[in-house]
């Protein structure tokens, strides 16, 4: 028993030791976009990159395996099909649309498809394919690139609040 925990004390004197001999490296500059779990280009000016939290790379995750063909002018394997559909649909940055629609109805149009809301038949239900915790990854990463950026509606006033 002596024997074994002497060996390990031995092993992480020796470690230690190691370790203290190597040269002071400087410290490196913490980059503000590693605070993020995943970044995406702006779409309107890709000079400018937006940074995601978690839920909202989880959004894009998704919607660049099954959205992207139809809510993108581009796709990473080449042109999208979304100019071959009567009607287009809007982009997923386009906020002059999007922004309007309430998260509510994002969530039902993206689990019922778009025929169940009176829009394009086009549109596949996915709510038999994606989880509602995905549905609201996907509208949150709809929220992040919006263009012009989404404002969340505000409260109602009420007889307490400053005029």
């Amino acid at each position: 028993m002596k024997s074994r925990f002497f060996g390990c004390a031995l092993v992480l004197v020796t470690l230690a030791g190691v370790s203290g001999c190597r040269k002071h490296t400087e410290t490196a500059k913490a980059d503000p976009l590693l605070a993020a779990y995943d970044t995406e280009p702006d779409w309107t000016d890709p000079q400018k990159i937006i940074q995601l939290g978690y839920q909202q790379a989880q959004g894009q995750r998704i919607f660049y395996q099954h959205c992207v063909w139809c809510h993108a002018d581009a796709t990473p394997a080449g042109p999208s099909n979304r100019s071959n559909l009567t009607p287009v649909p809007p982009l997923l940055n386009d906020g002059a649309t999007l922004n309007a629609e309430s998260d509510e109805y994002m969530q039902n149009i993206i689990t019922l498809g778009g025929s169940a809301l009176g829009k394009s038949a086009m549109m596949p239900p996915y709510g038999r394919m994606l989880s509602a915790e995905e549905i609201r990854s996907v509208i949150a990463f709809t929220r992040a690139i919006a263009q012009p950026p989404y404002q969340p509606p505000g409260r109602p006033a009420s007889q307490y609040s400053a005029k």
